[in-house]
């Protein structure tokens, strides 16, 4: 699908992992593969609205900065090292860092950091190594993810061990530190395993496995700790009806885990289909989160903004579990101008309710509409307005909208 309509959905990756990265050729030194390495340059320009019933509204105009070094490869061994910088330029907003301003969140708190700083290690040509500070995601990110969304990204500080065999591949990961979204004011210690293996047996058939361990020792996060076991299978360029088609299905279980004082046992379930003709594309997607009246299942570092809304309505999960159809639909003129590449418009509908008393949770429609403006350089505009529902639990109604203008070197 296309690479604006995946950008519109809101996953849009940061700098590439070097655990995906295989350098040509070999540098004849360790002078040689750094003077022979390249510059990572990135800017993100946002101005972010949000209002929600029962808060101030609030604005915000942010910009993201991050200036990095990738080395060239030397006996196997590749370097990174990325700073981040966030600045808070104009506007009225909470960011998440006390004390509370008396306005609606939008949690980009300024701040400078090391964002990623690691070492990878291609032992061979079916193991590859990383270690030290680190993005890492998996399938569609729903149970972890570097958050982009947000100004301040999420990475791990992290040892990682990926092999492949031909369609067969394996992550494992161990995580100490989760370097979260709100600069270093909520960082959480962690002694985490993650493990993903997937087999590939055709573009139309991938199947995944899946068992992460989350264990956090920081005490606002122990009792978001627990255990995920699940199972995924996918499919794309599946020509069928003069279309190309893709699926996905998943379930997962989370139970408590390692240092959580409380019980709870919630299953998850998805489903979606999509269809591309020509410039059309259209998505069917359905998602449920269990609950159990106490709580709902929950995802400590999945993604906040690819599902569920752009509103952010559950970005907390509610005790009664949600359920989410939804329909996007997509629109790639062919006839848009070289200066705006890939040119894609998007809209979304969705409906939700709880998922142990059927209650209305409300609705949502979100807008997008994106473009590459240079090779360089793209925008997008995104707009979310849910409005809440008459079932007891239902959040409260908001609208957020976000106009990025992003560079990348």
């Amino acid at each position: 699908m296309r690479k604006v309509l995946v950008r519109a959905l809101g996953a849009v990756a940061g700098a590439a992992s070097l655990a995906g990265v295989a350098n040509a050729e070999e540098a004849g030194s360790i002078s040689e593969a750094i003077s022979e390495g390249e510059l990572i340059a990135e800017a993100r320009l946002r101005y972010e609205t949000f209002e929600q019933v029962g808060q101030n509204d609030a604005d915000a105009l942010t910009l993201r900065s991050r200036l990095g070094w990738q080395t060239g490869t030397w006996n196997g061994l590749t370097a990174l090292v990325e700073f981040e910088d966030v600045r808070d330029l104009a506007g009225d907003y909470n960011d998440g860092i006390p004390p509370a301003e008396p306005y609606a969140s939008i949690p980009d708190p300024p701040g400078t950091e090391l964002n990623r700083l690691q070492l990878r290690w291609q032992v061979n040509q079916h193991l590859t190594t990383t270690l030290g500070r680190q993005t890492i995601s998996f399938d569609d990110s729903r149970f972890l993810d570097a958050s982009n969304s947000r100004q301040d990204a999420r990475t791990l500080d992290a040892l990682r061990a990926d092999v492949t065999f031909g369609g067969l591949k394996a992550t494992y990961a161990f995580v100490d530190h989760v370097n979260n979204t709100t600069a270093e004011y909520n960082d959480w210690e962690s002694e985490s395993h993650l493990l993903n293996v997937s087999q590939t047996f055709s573009d139309a058939f991938k199947l995944t496995g899946f068992a992460y361990m989350f264990d956090f020792d920081t005490p606002v996060a122990i009792n978001q700790s627990s255990r995920f076991l699940g199972v995924r299978a996918t499919g794309k360029e599946i020509e069928a009806f003069g279309g190309e088609w893709a699926y996905a299905v998943s379930y997962a279980n989370q139970e408590d885990y390692g240092s959580s004082t409380v019980d709870f046992d919630l299953d998850y379930t998805q489903a979606s289909i999509s269809a591309e003709y020509g410039e059309w594309a259209v998505q069917l997607w359905y998602e449920s989160l269990e609950g159990n009246g106490a709580r709902g299942f929950f995802v400590p570092i999945g993604s906040s903004n690819s599902f569920q809304g752009w509103a952010g309505a559950f970005s907390t999960k509610p005790a009664d579990g949600v359920v989410d159809r939804n329909i996007m639909v997509s629109y790639a003129p062919e006839w848009a101008p070289d200066y705006l590449g890939g040119l894609t418009f998007m809209a979304r509908y969705y409906d939700f309710e709880a998922e142990r008393t059927g209650a209305d949770f409300g609705e949502e429609w979100d807008l997008a509409v994106g473009a590459d403006l240079t090779d360089n350089l793209d925008f997008s505009i995104e707009h979310g307005d849910y409005d809440s529902g008459e079932g007891v639990g239902s959040p409260a109604s908001r609208t957020r909208t976000r106009l990025v203008l992003q560079y990348k070197l």
